[in-house]
C-alpha cells in the first residue's frame, strides 16, 4: 500500500525499514503545509463547480529523452515513450468526505504533438502520508514516472493527489474510496477543462490504473463513471496493481505473520488514525495504541512528517503497537468499522463493471497480500465478469507497481481508440 519509489535513493517504505533496522541515518524531509484559497471552501459548491480549475501551474517541459531519463531514474520501462511532455499542477474545486466544498490538487501530463483529441489515463497512486510526496508536488520519483509513462506514450496522464495531499488542505482520509472517487472524478473534470483551454480535447473513454491504495480507488472511479457520476466520461479499461481490495478478509489476516511486520505496523497505524477521523472508532488513542505510542501516533500522520520520521516513531511489530482491544477490533470488525469496511471492500463485490479489468500482482509482495486480488477476481467472476489475474513474477510491492505500469500502458495502447 505504499507509493512507488520516489527515486533511486529513496525507494519506499521497505528500504526505509531496512535502513532503520541496520541503524542507518535517516534524514527528515521538508514538510509542505500549504493550503489553498479559503474562499473556495466558503460554501458547498454547486454541481457545476466541482472540477473548476482554481489555478494551473506549469511545472515541466520535457523532451522525449528527458522523459526517458526521469523514468529511468525511477526504474521504469521507457519503451513506450514517443512524445515530449508538459506537466501541470491543477488546483481544483471538489468536496470533502462530508460533502463540503474544499480544494485538491493533481498532476496533469500532456503529450506534445499534433493529436487534437487525447485519451486520458487516470493514475491512482499508492499510500503516502506526507503532503510533499504527492504526484503534483514531488519533482521526481515513481508517481511522476508513472504519469510520464502514459503521457510519453501519447495519453493525457491524470494523477489526482487525493484529499489532504499535495497542496490540499487538511489531512488525507486514507483508504476512503468514496472521497478518493470524488477527488479523482473532479480532477478529471479539471483536466478536461484545462485541456480544452489549450485547444485540445479529452475523449469520453478513459483508461484507469491504480497501484496499491489506488487499486480500490481505480475501481471506485470506474464505477462512478459507469453510474453516470462523471459526466460523459466512461471507463474503457482498468488495471488494478497490487491493491488491498479485501482489507477485512485478505489484508488484515495476512498481517499476523505473512506480511512484512514493519509495513503492517505503518499501515495499521495510518489506517486507524485516518478512519478514526472519519468514523470515530475510538474515544482516546490509548484505547487502540499502547504506551508510549498512544501519545504520538496521531501527530505522526498529520501530513507534515516524512515517511522516515513516521517509521522511526513506530515500533517494529503490531503486538507492540496495538492494544488487545485494537487487535480484537481489527480481527472481528463490528459497528462503524464493519460498516465502513463493507464500503471499502465492495469495489469488486457489489457491481458488474462494463470496462475490461486486469489485476496485476508480484508474488513476493510483503506489503499487500496477493489474496486481495484473488478475492477480487473471484468476486467479479460471481458477477459474470472475467477479470484477468496476471502474475508479474518474483517482485516485491514497489517493483510490482513499476512492472504493472509498463504492463498497463502496453495494454492500453493495444486497445482500439475509444469514443
Amino acid at each position: 500500500m505504499t507509493q512507488m519509489p520516489r527515486d533511486t535513493r529513496r525507494s519506499g517504505l521497505r528500504r526505509t525499514l531496512a535502513a532503520l533496522a541496520a541503524g542507518g541515518l535517516l534524514l527528515s524531509g521538508a514538510a509542505l503545509t500549504a493550503a489553498c484559497d479559503s474562499s473556495s471552501k466558503a460554501a458547498d459548491p454547486a454541481p457545476a463547480d466541482r472540477g473548476r480549475v482554481v489555478r494551473a501551474d506549469h511545472l515541466l517541459t520535457l523532451t522525449p529523452d528527458q522523459v526517458k531519463a526521469r523514468m529511468t531514474d525511477a526504474g521504469f520501462d521507457t519503451s513506450a515513450v514517443r512524445f515530449a511532455v508538459d506537466t501541470y499542477r491543477l488546483v481544483y474545486a471538489t468536496v470533502d468526505p462530508a460533502g463540503k466544498a474544499t480544494t485538491a490538487t493533481g498532476l496533469l501530463a500532456v503529450p506534445a504533438g499534433n493529436e487534437h483529441v487525447l485519451t486520458a489515463v487516470m493514475y491512482e497512486h499508492g499510500t503516502m502520508a506526507t503532503k510533499s510526496d504527492a504526484p503534483s508536488v514531488a519533482d521526481q520519483g515513481g508517481d511522476l514516472a508513472a504519469t510520464l509513462t502514459f503521457a510519453g506514450a501519447g495519453f493525457a496522464g491524470v494523477a489526482p493527489d487525493y484529499l489532504g495531499l499535495g497542496l490540499g488542505p487538511g489531512t488525507h482520509p486514507y483508504m476512503d474510496v468514496p472521497s478518493e472517487t470524488t477527488a479523482s472524478v473532479d480532477m478529471l473534470r479539471a483536466a478536461r477543462s484545462f485541456v480544452s483551454g489549450t485547444g485540445r480535447q479529452l475523449r469520453d473513454g478513459v483508461d484507469v490504473m491504480g497501484f496499491s491504495e489506488g487499486g480500490p480507488a481505480s475501481l471506485g472511479v470506474a464505477r462512478a463513471m459507469q453510474d453516470g457520476a462523471a459526466d460523459a466520461f466512461r471507463a474503457r479499461a482498468v488495471a488494478g496493481v497490487s491493491g488491498p481490495f479485501d482489507v477485512q478478509n485478505a489484508e488484515f489476516p495476512a498481517m499476523s505473520g505473512q506480511l512484512n511486520p514493519g509495513s503492517s505496523v505503518f499501515y495499521s497505524a495510518y489506517f486507524l488514525v485516518a478512519w478514526n477521523r472519519l468514523h470515530q472508532l475510538y474515544s482516546a488513542p490509548s484505547e487502540v495504541f499502547r504506551a508510549p505510542y498512544d501519545r504520538t501516533v496521531e501527530q505522526l500522520f498529520d501530513g507534515t512528517h516524512s515517511e522516515q520520521d513516521i517509521v522511526a516513531g513506530l515500533p517494529p511489530s503490531l503486538d507492540l503497537l496495538l492494544t488487545p482491544h485494537a487487535m480484537d477490533m481489527v480481527n472481528h470488525p463490528s459497528g462503524r468499522l464493519a460498516d465502513a469496511l463493507r464500503i471499502a471492500d465492495g469495489t469488486c463485490s457489489d457491481w458488474t463493471p462494463q470496462a475490461a479489468i486486469r489485476l496485476y500482482t508480484g508474488n513476493q509482495d510483503g506489503d499487500v497480500a496477493t489474496a486481495n486480488s484473488d478475492h477480487c477476481q473471484a468476486d467479479f467472476k460471481a458477477h459474470g465478469v472475467d477479470a484477468q489475474r496476471i502474475d508479474l513474477g518474483a517482485l516485491n510491492h514497489d517493483r510490482s507497481g513499476i512492472a504493472g505500469t509498463a504492463a498497463a500502458v502496453r495494454w492500453f495502447l493495444e486497445l482500439p481508440v475509444p469514443q
